[in-house]
Parts: C-alpha cells; sequence; structure tokens
C-alpha cells in the first residue's frame, strides 16, 4: 500500500470511529441527552458530543493498531501452521466466544441472574462477524471468509478487553459497537487500496520509462553545439 493511500485509510477510519461513537453514544445515554435538548443547553450538548467524537477516535486508533497486528499475525500463522492455520483460526474463534460467555458470566453474574444477557453480547460479535466475513467474500474469494471472521470477532474481543474488565452496561455498547465499525471498514477496504497502489505505482513506472526513453532520443548538450556551430 502506497503511503498515500495508508494515509486514507487512517483518516477515513477515524472518522467512521468518531462517528460511529458519537451515534451510539447518544443512543445508549438519550435519557440524558433528552433532557439536555428540552432545556436548549446546546453548550453542553455540543461539549459531550465533542467528547464523545474524541473517545470515538481513541477507539478507532485502537482499531488501526488491532488491524495492522493481525495483518502481522495472520502471515506469522500461515508461515507456521501452513494449510492448518484456517482450522487453527476456526478453533481460536470458538475458544475466545466461550470464554466472553463464560468468564463473564462467573466474574460478574449476581444470584441468580441468567446467563442469556451474556450470551447475547456473544452473538452481536459473532452476527456481525459473519456479516462482514460473508460481503469479503463477495468482494475478494472464499477463502477470506475464516480470516475476516477471526479478526471481527477475536481482535474485536482483544480490543474489547478494557471495558469488558469493568462490565459498564453503556461502555460495553460504547465501545463495542464503534470498534465493529472500524474493523469492518478496515477490513472491506483494504483489497481496493492494495489494487489502488499498484495500479498507482505501474502508472508511475510507465511514467518513469517514457521519460527515460525521451532522455535517450533527445539530443546530448555537446553533439547540439557542434551541430550549432557547422551549421
Amino acid at each position: 500500500m502506497t503511503s498515500r493511500n495508508w494515509v486514507h485509510l487512517f483518516l477515513t477510519t477515524l472518522v467512521v470511529g468518531a462517528v460511529t461513537t458519537a451515534v451510539v453514544g447518544f443512543i445508549v445515554r438519550w435519557s440524558e441527552f433528552q433532557q439536555l435538548l428540552s432545556d436548549f443547553n446546546i453548550l453542553e450538548f455540543l461539549s459531550i458530543l465533542v467528547w464523545l467524537m474524541g473517545v470515538g477516535l481513541i477507539f478507532s486508533i485502537l482499531s488501526q493498531m488491532g488491524f495492522f497486528a493481525y495483518l502481522t499475525v495472520h502471515r506469522f500463522g500461515l508461515g507456521i501452521f501452513k494449510s492448518l492455520w484456517n482450522p487453527v483460526q476456526v478453533l481460536l474463534i470458538a475458544f475466545v466466544l466461550f470464554d466472553l460467555v463464560y468468564l463473564r458470566y462467573n466474574a460478574f453474574a449476581e444470584s441468580g441472574e441468567g446467563i442469556m444477557s451474556y450470551i447475547g453480547l456473544a452473538v452481536i460479535v459473532l452476527v456481525a462477524g459473519l456479516i462482514v466475513a460473508l460481503m469479503k467474500v463477495k468482494q475478494t474469494n472464499k477463502e477470506a471468509f475464516i480470516p475476516a471472521l477471526f479478526f471481527m470477532v477475536v481482535v474485536t474481543v482483544i480490543e474489547w478487553v478494557p471495558v469488558l474488565r469493568v462490565n459498564e452496561h453503556s461502555w460495553l455498547y460504547l465501545m463495542l459497537f464503534p470498534l465493529l465499525a472500524c474493523n469492518a471498514y478496515q477490513l472491506l477496504v483494504l483489497h481496493k487500496l492494495n489494487q489502488k497502489s499498484q495500479e498507482e505505482r505501474k502508472a508511475l513506472e510507465e511514467k518513469v520509462k517514457t521519460n527515460k526513453k525521451a532522455q535517450k532520443n533527445r539530443p546530448t548538450h555537446s553533439w547540439t553545439v557542434i551541430l550549432f556551430l557547422l551549421i
């Protein structure tokens, strides 16, 4: 990927994170913001909006760190496990989803509390991962399904850990959906930017070749002087 396209990916992912966090924040905490709007407290409303977008930028940077870390891990996995890398990823997906339910239920469930609410979050992550993985398959090929699902499930949960440890209800959703949005965006746009980078490199190489040919066909300065004197 060229540096220009990498900067484009970085900036647009920041925008996705900021906007998604702002939208989710207002939905999750609508009861608080509704009072501000009813009281026409515009300044406080805007300050909270800016704060949410700032938090979204942090989520976006965390997502991008996870994305580039996964690209490195994926290469190592292919080199170490070779054809077994896909089954290993499937096992890790199942392990992470199980732990997401089991460990949180053991750590935070109160007496008499059901496990369904803990399963619900895992289902959200899995369904989002399946949707994005299927979209990735349509854009590229069927071999991209398991890596895309692995990234959307395993990497998202790892990025989500700081809030999972706190288990504060509003923050769980406030962080989850921006992470899913940023991860999905990066995953789905990556091959387009790589293709665009290849086209830009080819165009640059052709331009360099054309310039070299033009320089070869152009007479040198000394020969130009000699011809001028002869004339």
